[in-house]
């Protein structure tokens, strides 16, 4: 059986500098992410292309959600194997590509998980587990771009 789910959030537009968009140059780039009960998100177009380089960009918010469903879903599965994780850190990276028109795409992301694990774990079976997770991951399962792993361990 299929549950179905809702999710919101409201965006609002911060970069009206007083008279719109009357001119291209005459706005800002910016907005904020208001969920109820939750901080608010400042954000920015990706400096690339003019925003400001402090401010999350789409980009930075999708590749990490990416790395946190896959980072929960991993959690979660090592936990049902029996396998007990005390750390773990992903430095993802997005690659993508901007045509001539400016209309841009990822092409491909990789996870580059650093998992700690007690000394004597199965790290064959520790690391199959990422092969388990598309099969879950809201996030990688909604995505149209390959996304890969290269996963490293230390045993302590």
């Amino acid at each position: 059986m299929t549950t179905n789910h809702q999710y919101t959030s409201k965006i609002v537009w911060t970069g009206n500098l007083g008279d719109g968009t009357k001119t291209y140059r005459g706005y800002e780039r910016t907005w904020e992410i208001r969920t109820p009960g939750k901080s608010v998100v400042q954000c920015s177009n990706d400096p690339l292309l003019g925003g400001n380089p402090a401010l999350h960009n789409p980009e930075d918010l999708l590749l990490s959600a990416l790395s946190s469903c896959h980072m929960l879903w991993y959690l979660h599965l090592a936990s049902t194997a029996g396998i007990a994780v005390s750390a773990y850190e992903d430095f993802p990276l997005g690659l993508g590509e901007t045509e001539k028109n400016g209309a841009g795409r990822f092409l491909q992301v990789i996870l580059k998980p650093n998992i700690v694990v007690p000394a004597g774990t199965n790290l064959t079976k520790a690391d199959a587990i990422h092969h388990e997770i598309h099969n879950y991951c809201y996030i990688a399962r909604s995505v149209a771009f390959p996304v890969t792993f290269e996963a490293t361990y230390r045993e302590l």
